[in-house]
């Protein structure tokens, strides 16, 4: 009986185990657009592979026609555009943001960190940290606040 017990024991954790690695298995799919010679984008790609994305990396010399093609306004723009689930993730937007986009599917089309805040992912500089605002914006443009981000936080 004991030998049994731990059978089923053996059995259940090896279950267990596979549902993990399924849901590892199943990374949600991620189309990035970046320039060729942007270092700091093939940072906030591992960021997100990370994070259980599964990227699919376009290199673009037009990221003007790229930004243009997916709505995102001049003044919310950055160095890189991604597609996930039918949303915009522009710059370096946090992995946890994007992962509340996704959960709360808000009537957006997508979320951006403007510029390139110091800190963010992929734009980590040794201890330089700036407090930087993720927004999310409509099809007319009009920008709200998603999240914000405070610098040693």
């Amino acid at each position: 009986m004991k030998r049994l017990k731990c059978l089923l024991s053996a059995l259940l954790l090896a279950s267990s185990m596979t549902t993990v690695a399924g849901e590892a298995a199943a990374d949600k799919e991620m189309t990035v657009y970046r320039s060729p010679t942007c270092g700091c984008c093939g940072k906030w790609i591992a960021h997100v592979k990370h994070n259980h994305f599964a990227i699919k990396d376009i290199v673009s010399d037009d990221m003007q026609a790229v930004k243009q093609k997916f709505g995102v306004p001049s003044e919310l723009s950055s160095c890189h555009t991604a597609i996930v689930d039918g949303y915009v993730i522009e710059g370096h937007v946090p992995a946890a943001d994007i992962e509340k986009l996704l959960k709360t599917k808000p009537n957006v089309v997508g979320i951006s960190a403007p510029g390139m805040p110091m800190g963010s992912p992929g734009m980590e500089m040794g201890g330089r940290q700036d407090d930087y605002t993720v927004v999310s914006f409509d099809k007319d443009g009009k920008a709200q606040v998603f999240s914000e981000h405070k610098a040693g936080q």
